[in-house]
């Protein structure tokens, strides 16, 4: 495997959408970070928490509904009230400057179990699928102090959401436990969650933009992440002798993933980031050590990128997707909501998608899809998406089918984590 210098792709358009609170906190996290390259939005029931953001851009959802005070814990709310804003969302997306290029690529994150992230993630993801966008959902899943009725209206959000993205990476807030010390700040605990998040998007955009030895453009990304359901994202940082070994097993066993192997991942996105110093065995190790964790002959993407600041550090980053499926197969549960047509894109500025989705082709239930009706992890039925717009560009979810999330009245398990906890304090 050699080295290859390659003309930077520099004109991909890479957006970052925050949705809710919890995304909205590490849009802001991201950006004091420093991360470049893209363009980041949120998009929030409650407004002071828009006035806080740090965003290019934000759009308050509902405001009829919501009146700017959040959607209480209930995720049909939440999904309502992005029903609002979807002419806004979709212009956004689309871009309406003629002068700029339309969006390539959406990373979606957002807390699911609340109320506006979990409702309205979806909404903003099926749009992305119509227009054609290349769509990463990265959502993190509650601590179980928080109740069994928050962890159940996440899991339906997590369900729906893998319908309709492209890939989706989720992050078990559980698991920062094992990451801190019994006395340490709740605040800095999601901030860990957010690192994580930082990273991944990170990783994936700095292999398109930044120079490195070796360099990969969008279409090699596209090539692991379209349509490749669930995935796994590793993050492993190392110094010393052995830095490139410690940095992919770290990766490969990062405590924030799901009790999950990359083993037999469909395809893996691969980034080693270092200074100028790395050499070529260190390259041959952490390959190797990545393949031969994958096994079998699936395809590995990798690319090198340049940063001096890391010093004697060295950094991996992995994205692992279509975990658990031997072939890639597109989901059953979406052809109840969508009949889409495959076409070539050669259009409206965005990058040739060889299988993009064809706008407006989300229809109603019929008797007969009815009768193939299925249920999700927790036994609730997702029916079908609610129409995003017809053709008049009116919203119409008043009747519309949406997923069942578990009761929020008489859910008594239910703890939200009130807002000033989950918002970083510089």
């Amino acid at each position: 495997m050699g080295f290859s210098y390659v003309e930077i792709n520099d004109d991909t358009n890479i957006k970052v959408m925050g949705i809710g609170g919890a995304g909205g906190n590490a849009v802001n996290n991201m950006i004091d970070s420093g991360l470049s390259g893209v363009e980041f939005i949120v998009a929030n029931t409650d407004n002071q928490a828009l006035k806080i953001s740090k965003a290019d851009y934000k759009i308050q959802l509902g405001e009829e509904l919501a009146k700017g005070r959040g959607a209480g814990a209930n995720p049909q709310k939440g999904r309502n009230a992005a029903l609002e804003n979807v002419e806004e969302i979709r212009t956004l997306l689309n871009g309406n400057d003629p002068d700029k290029k339309a969006t390539d690529m959406v990373f979606i994150t957002a807390g699911m179990g609340g109320g506006t992230g979990t409702g309205a993630a979806p909404v903003v993801a099926e749009i992305c699928k119509e227009l054609g966008i290349l769509t990463v959902a990265v959502v993190s899943k509650p601590f179980e102090f928080e109740g069994k009725g928050r962890m159940k209206k996440a899991e339906v959000g997590i369900e729906e959401l893998r319908t309709v993205t492209d890939t989706l990476i989720t992050i078990p807030n559980e698991r920062l436990m094992s990451l801190a010390e019994e006395d340490e700040l709740m605040v800095e605990m999601f901030l860990k969650a957010d690192e994580v998040l930082n990273h991944s998007v990170k990783g994936i955009s700095d292999l398109i933009m930044v120079p490195g030895y070796v360099n990969l453009d969008f279409t090699d990304v596209e090539t692991i992440m379209a349509q490749s359901g669930a995935a796994l994202m590793g993050i492993g940082v190392a110094s010393g002798e052995n830095r490139a070994l410690e940095a992919a097993e770290s990766a490969i066993f990062h405590p924030l993933l799901e009790e999950v192997s990359i083993k037999g991942a469909r395809g893996v996105l691969l980034n080693i980031s270092s200074n100028r110093n790395i050499t070529m065995k260190e390259m041959k190790t952490v390959t190797k050590r990545i393949a031969d964790e994958v096994g079998g002959e699936n395809e590995i993407i990798w690319g090198q990128t340049i940063d001096e600041s890391m010093g004697d550090e060295i950094r991996i980053t992995v994205v692992a997707t279509g975990i658990g499926q031997e072939h890639a197969v597109e989901d059953p549960k979406v052809n109840y909501l969508r009949r889409a047509t495959e076409q070539t894109s050669q259009t409206g500025g965005r990058s040739n998608r060889s299988t993009a989705i064809a706008r407006g082709t989300v229809r109603s239930v019929t008797d007969d899809d009815k009768q193939k009706e299925w249920q999700d992890d927790v036994n609730t039925v997702i029916v079908a998406h609610p129409k995003v717009s017809n053709d008049d560009g009116r919203n119409h979810h008043e009747n519309a089918n949406i997923p069942a999330y578990p009761d929020i009245e008489s859910d008594q398990e239910n703890l939200d984590i009130p807002t000033f906890l989950r918002r970083s304090t510089k």
